[in-house]
């Protein structure tokens, strides 16, 4: 069967982990391209029949993602990366704030680092003496230093969690300094289990790092791919970037 679902958390996956432990063979595709033209026909039967006249024409079938580590990890890095992004939008309303309040406030945090201004503005007292926009200001600053904060801690929490996962599950990833848990995680949601990428190439092409041709006559070239998985992408990244800076056979 042809599953569209490329994670855990749409319908696809539930049908795969349906069909799955029920012993149905399962096989992941991308979704059926539609015939160009304007009134190319669209409904859920064609779409079945197109995906399965695309897995009976492929020579390599892809597996579906597997569960266990890789779904616990699928499910705690989106909820970090939630966390972190919510996080930092925190932290830039709050400098926006300062920059405009009052000054007997603005005066606490200048020339405050923004880890410093975050810690100070959560403990902010409301002075009975301040007029009515001044004590609005300062609850505002602190509310919103006080839910940095409880973000920050939920980021770490889950980090945390994926780091007890990827050491218990594949801890090799973790010997190299350049590999921290996130990322580690994120390789490994994309891999999955052994024998899901048939090839290095095939990984490559799955986070949008291989190369593609495009020669023409007698010159030989290549453009950038713009396809695949961007967090992997971003993670493979990541690692080059850090290995450039540590690692001289990576700069050469």
């Amino acid at each position: 069967m042809g599953c569209r679902g490329h994670g855990q958390l749409n319908l696809g996956a539930r049908l795969t982990r349906f069909l799955t432990f029920r012993g149905e063979r399962v096989i992941e595709l991308d979704s059926p391209k539609r015939p160009a033209r304007r009134a190319g026909a669209k409904s859920d039967p064609i779409d079945a029949v197109r995906a399965a006249r695309d897995a009976l024409g492929r020579e390599q079938l892809g597996e579906p993602r597997g569960l266990g580590e890789r779904a616990a990890c699928s499910v705690l890095l989106p909820a970090r990366r939630s966390a972190v992004e919510a996080w930092a939008t925190a932290q830039r309303q709050l400098q926006a704030l300062v920059v405009t309040t009052p000054e007997v406030l603005r005066a606490k945090f200048q020339r405050r680092s923004t880890h410093k201004m975050v810690s100070g503005a959560s403990r902010l007292r409301v002075d009975p003496v301040w007029d009515l926009e001044t004590a609005a200001t300062a609850r505002a600053l602190q509310a919103l230093a006080r839910h940095a904060l409880e973000l920050s801690t939920e980021a770490k929490a889950h980090k945390q969690q994926l780091s007890v996962i990827v050491r218990n599950w594949r801890p090799d990833l973790l010997d190299e300094n350049w590999r921290g848990p996130i990322v580690a995680a994120i390789l490994l949601c994309a891999w999955s289990h052994a024998g899901r990428c048939r090839s290095e190439g095939a990984f490559a092409m799955l986070g949008g790092s291989a190369p593609i041709p495009a020669s023409s006559g007698m010159t030989v070239r290549h453009r950038l791919n713009r396809s695949g998985g961007r967090q992997l992408n971003r993670a493979l990244h990541t690692i080059v970037l850090v290995r450039l800076r540590h690692e001289p056979a990576t700069e050469a």
